[in-house]
């Protein structure tokens, strides 16, 4: 039998000539402390690291014996042909502008699918089980299992199999919305390997691409919004093993090559994606390291890809703050466009981390941690999510509290309460990985009513029992907010049959108007007859109509909340200009916009009541 490359390195191990192969890759959070991701644990907190601790080597048998550990390990490595379905060239729906709109706009409560297409060790141990090398990174699996074939086998069989139709109707079933989708730039297909490390092991994603359009289509079936994530760019961002590499370097800051490959890798997305009608956004870099070119590196980037066509120009783009969450909100608040930041948040990497009390984190979490997040998310218009956290905490974190279950919920829901209230977005990592169900700090599937909620809706996580009490009240909602006019988009907020006339909502004298949803989703054309000509009443009761009638319209959509509110209505009043909205008046519509959305909302969370 043939020793694979993997089943050597065993060998070596067994005879105690090589050292273990988990050796954390150095990067730097805030202060500098060394970090990997996810996987630079310091804690065996199950709820930590999978299997109780952190892995240290492969997944395979603790035989001492050099001889059998060699046969065992060989035979782990023979990788049966896997005949992956020919998706051909997927396309996705014909847009829908309309239904984009609320994807993009919406409170998101969402998932991240972590190791699907990026991999990372402490997720998805077997399959580092035969890979080379470091036996880490993404890179490693490709290189690994004794053939590209056999390499190529593994991951395809992976990506049809980890995550399925089925969860993505189950996410939307209990509330989520949006899904984060981290892929690596060796995602798009062997075309975007060359040049870089991928280069050799090309041909193992010659169907990659395929599959992350699948994966879009499929959670857009299930009503799920998906966000693209750059986890891995060419050269690397950050030098850890979830950006695809083993060899700890950081080289895209600093070569031309790697930042023109990136902005190309960039490029693509957005001409791919921007006609996506579930599509919320692309993530231009994951954990960056905080290079002093970053800011210029991103300005560049939203520039090259707002040029790809007049559609991109408005297309939501996320950038990760680099863990400096000030420097990167100031860098959003100077823009006017749709760029949202992104912030991660994390309670076990830090000595200090280790040493606090899980209560004690969650004070925090109420106290310093959202007074921050309420300073960026106020500057920079509330385009702000937190779209990596987690319920994990340390033993040491839990070894004080009387009842550590109790503790680690009260924890996680101190996150979602502050996240869901003061951002636009949260983001559990991860959905799935091995060992899940041993894993409530982690892992989503486990986490849900244990460590987490059992629903997340927008209106009422506990209030709506089942999926038919949802249906319902979309169902009200619905004939409340369709109007029998010619247009089938139009919607008329003073005589919407099945709603009271939200102008018993309005101060005494304050005039209102008709408001119309045109086709692509925004408060555009206007029936003068139903307008006051006075501008600031004008500003006044368009603002107000146009929050009301947002608010039933967003609950349509798996009973959604307006989340990037300041975004939406900056682009609302770029779109209706100032011979709807007269300049000068535009506080006016801010303000009742407001009003009328606090409204609206607040009905709908009326009826929940009634229907739970």
């Amino acid at each position: 039998m043939v020793l694979t490359a993997g089943g050597f390195t065993l060998l070596l191990q067994s005879l105690g000539l090589s050292q273990g192969v988990f050796n954390p890759s150095p990067g730097s959070r805030s202060g500098g402390l060394p970090v990997d991701s996810k996987a630079a644990l310091t804690s065996t907190d199950s709820s930590a690291s999978p299997n109780g601790g952190v892995q240290v080597g492969p997944t395979g048998p603790s035989i001492t014996d050099a001889g059998r550990r060699v046969s065992d390990a060989a035979s782990e490595c023979m990788v049966d042909p896997y005949d992956a379905y020919d998706l051909g060239n997927p396309v996705f729906p014909p847009f829908d502008q309309a239904r984009a709109n609320v994807y993009r706009y919406r409170q998101q409560q969402s998932v991240n699918l972590g190791s699907w297409f990026v991999h990372e060790q402490w997720m998805t141990p077997s399959l580092f089980t035969c890979a080379s090398g470091d036996q880490l990174s993404e890179l490693d699996i490709a290189s690994g299992w004794g053939s590209l074939d056999a390499a190529r086998s593994i991951l395809e069989k992976h990506w049809d199999t980890f995550v399925n139709a089925s969860d993505f109707e189950y996410l939307a079933d209990i509330g989520i919305n949006t899904v984060r989708l981290p892929i690596g730039y060796w995602s798009l297909g062997p075309a975007f390997c060359q040049g870089t490390p991928f280069e050799p092991v090309a041909e193992v994603y010659q169907n990659s691409w395929s599959r992350v359009v699948q994966a879009i289509n499929l959670a857009g079936d299930a009503g799920l919004g998906v966000l693209v994530d750059l986890h891995g760019a060419p050269g690397s961002q950050n030098g850890q093993p979830h950006s695809g590499i083993s060899d700890g370097e950081v080289n895209l800051f600093d070569d031309d090559w790697y930042i023109n490959k990136t902005m190309s890798v960039l490029t693509f997305l957005m001409e791919e994606l921007v006609n996506a009608t579930n599509v919320v956004g692309v993530q231009i870099l994951n954990e960056p390291s905080n290079a002093d070119s970053l800011p210029a590196f991103y300005t560049q980037a939203i520039s090259n890809m707002r040029q790809v066509s007049p559609a991109a120009e408005s297309f939501p783009l996320y950038v990760h703050d680099a863990f400096n969450l000030a420097q990167y909100s100031d860098f959003v608040a100077n823009r006017s466009d749709f760029v949202v930041l992104d912030h991660h948040s994390y309670f076990v990497f830090t000595p200090g981390d280790v040493a606090e009390s899980a209560s004690g984190h969650t004070k925090d979490i109420r106290g310093s941690i959202s007074d921050s997040l309420t300073a960026a998310s106020t500057l920079q218009r509330r385009n702000l999510v937190i779209d990596e956290f987690s319920c994990a905490l340390t033993d040491q974190s839990l070894a004080g509290e009387t009842a550590p279950d109790q503790a680690r919920r009260d924890f996680c829901q101190g996150q979602m309460d502050i996240y869901q209230n003061l951002t636009a977005g949260w983001a559990f990592w991860a959905y799935d990985k091995e060992d899940c169900y041993d894993d409530p700090g982690w892992c989503f599937k486990a986490a849900v009513n244990r460590s987490l909620p059992s629903t997340f809706f927008s209106y009422g996580d506990r209030l709506i029992a089942d999926p038919s009490s949802l249906s319902a009240l979309t169902d009200v909602v619905s004939v409340a907010t369709t109007s029998s006019q010619e247009e089938p988009t139009s919607m008329d907020a003073q005589s919407t049959p099945g709603y009271p006339s939200p102008s018993r909502f309005k101060p005494a004298g304050v005039p209102y108007g008709s408001t119309n949803l045109a086709n692509e989703g925004f408060h555009t054309r206007e029936d003068s007859d139903h307008l006051p000509s006075d501008p600031s009443e004008r500003a006044i009761a368009k603002g107000y109509s146009d929050g009301f009638l947002t608010a039933k319209i967003f609950a349509l959509y798996g009973m959604s909340k307006l989340g990037f509110t300041g975004q939406y209505i900056t682009d609302s009043l770029a779109r209706l200009g100032p011979d709807v909205i007269a300049s000068g008046t535009e506080h006016y519509y801010v303000q009742w916009f407001t009003e009328g959305l606090a409204d609206g909302e607040a009905l709908i969370t009326s009826d929940v009541a009634n229907l739970s």
